[in-house]
């Protein structure tokens, strides 16, 4: 297996950017959890291997954090590391790999309230597990990372809901929320971009910059500058969301980014703030 190191450069995603402002120990800490969250992600997503095996990887992970890993690979001896440096409980570990585990099998969400309980899973667990890498010692660091963790991947949701289709045809919409604006199933997969998928989409943006609002009212000056990476992460998720509605949530036919140049200034002003 690759280093975590080269896992986290090869992502190139926006966690990784934002982790430039951290302390040297904990920014490489949070390399190796940020490898571990890309294995979980990619050995549920990888269609080289069957159902079948991916399950028994999963499982590995999961064996290894409650009981210990039998001959452990480099990173899960530095997975191992981290969880004790911390004092890291494994249950946002275990949630993290139960919801990657969901995306085995074709699931919907009739409810914003069951997308949620998955959010929590893959998203809110990641800042969990965060705020103990960063060094939050303020009780209301949990309740930020759990509401920013919901928005954060509900604008991930938006911005890959044509991806979404093409990858086995999932759909992470809650489908109350369709009916409510009268966009079927069938709709979304036939890519049918009206007015009535702009409603629904913007009642999703809605739902996610009232997250944004809630990690804001939750941050705690006592931690404000352990949370600089995240509130780095924040900023240029909310400037991609506001692209994306500016856009018409145009999923069907791009995928939305932010250009390095922009996201370095959102690094930049945070950590002047």
């Amino acid at each position: 297996m690759a280093s975590s190191q080269e896992i986290t450069k090869k992502a190139k995603s926006n966690l990784a950017f934002a982790l430039t402002c951290l302390p040297k120990q904990r920014k490489q800490d949070m390399v190796v959890f940020y490898a571990f969250c890309r294995v979980i992600d990619d050995l549920a997503d990888d269609p080289g291997i069957s159902v079948a095996e991916r399950r028994a990887g999963l499982a590995r992970w999961k064996k290894g954090l409650l009981d210990g890993f039998d001959e452990p690979d480099e990173l899960e001896t530095e997975v191992a590391e981290i969880i004790g440096r911390y004092s890291i409980s494994s249950q946002p570990f275990l949630d993290l790999i139960d919801g990657c585990e969901s995306d085995l099998a074709p699931q919907r969400f009739q409810t914003w309230d069951e997308l949620k309980e998955y959010t929590y899973q893959v998203a809110s667990c990641v800042g969990i597990i965060s705020t103990h890498i960063f060094g939050c010692t303020h009780p209301d660091s949990l309740k930020y990372a759990v509401a920013l963790g919901h928005a954060l991947q509900i604008t991930n949701i938006l911005r890959d809901v044509g991806e979404d289709l093409k990858n086995g045809g999932r759909i992470y919409l809650p489908l109350n929320d369709m009916i409510r604006f009268q966009y079927s199933e069938r709709d979304l997969i036939g890519r049918v971009h009206d007015g009535r998928f702009i409603a629904m989409m913007s009642y999703q943006a809605d739902r996610a910059d009232a997250l944004y609002q809630e990690a804001i009212d939750c941050l705690h000056q006592d931690d404000a500058k352990a949370l600089k990476a995240a509130e780095a992460m924040r900023k240029i998720y909310q400037t991609l969301l506001k692209k994306i509605k500016a856009d018409g949530f145009r999923v069907f036919d791009k995928r939305y980014r932010l250009s390095k140049t922009r996201k370095s200034a959102i690094l930049i002003t945070t950590l002047m703030s």
